[in-house]
């Protein structure tokens, strides 16, 4: 999953560097991704993981870092009703 997820990064957070070389707890904000490329990333892992992220995820720091998406998707595979929240 981390490695789909730094694909997706690499493809729709429009950041200067490789995603390849953050650590999973490097904030993406800090690395350049605006909150529009966030809303794109989200679209694209609800797209990959046929996920759908909840009004209850929609906040900054959920995609802050690729530990914290990828504990979100997480959740949201493990429990599908999560996402009707």
């Amino acid at each position: 999953m981390n490695e789909k997820i730094r694909t997706i990064l690499k493809e729709n957070a429009r950041l200067p560097i490789d995603p390849s070389i953050l650590s999973d707890d490097s904030n993406l904000y800090d690395a350049g991704m605006s909150s529009h490329a966030s809303v794109n990333v989200m679209l694209a892992l609800e797209d990959e993981f046929e996920v759908e992220f909840p009004a209850r995820l929609l906040r900054r720091s959920v995609f802050a870092s690729i530990a914290n998406i990828e504990t979100a998707v997480k959740e949201l595979l493990d429990d599908p009703e999560a996402g009707n929240n």
